[in-house]
């Protein structure tokens, strides 16, 4: 079994724990309701934190007065939500497309389907309304829904 062992003190604790009398004087017995002792620690509560509020913590750093910011962030243009749709096209019309493509790829332009029919789309918009309308009446009607299978 494991006996417990106690370090003896030092001289010098010994020495002073000898050399100083300890007076003990037994404290007299105080009564007092606990609901005195409660409101007495609410005061004392109480009068703790109206001494820390009225006394301001005086900070070693000195702070240089705000300026006001001179280099504002440029405002981000909100992107426009995208909307997936589908249509049909005859097989001419994709010819088109990818010779378009082809066209600007000579050119050093990567583009898109999509950013080649956007295109379409300004130009149309930047349009007269008599070529406006001399292009829709060029383009001949097919009928919607899937191709069937071949």
């Amino acid at each position: 079994m494991h006996a417990s062992t106690t370090k003896s003190p030092s001289k010098k604790a010994a020495e002073i724990l000898n050399a100083t009398p300890i007076e003990t004087t037994p404290a007299a017995p105080v009564a007092v309701s606990k609901r005195k002792a409660s409101a007495k620690a609410v005061e004392a509560a109480t009068e703790v934190q109206a001494k820390a509020v009225k006394v301001p913590v005086k900070s070693k750093v000195k702070t240089a007065p705000a300026e006001p910011d001179t280099h504002e962030k440029p405002k981000r243009a909100k992107k426009e939500k995208v909307v997936r749709d589908s249509f049909t096209m005859p097989k001419s019309d994709y010819d088109k497309i990818a010779a378009l493509k082809q066209k600007c790829l000579a050119n050093g332009v990567h583009v898109k389907k999509g950013e080649l029919l956007r295109a379409g789309l300004l130009i149309l918009e930047a349009a007269n309304i008599e070529q406006l309308t001399a292009a829709v009446a060029a383009v001949e009607t097919v009928k919607t829904g899937r191709p069937g299978k071949s």
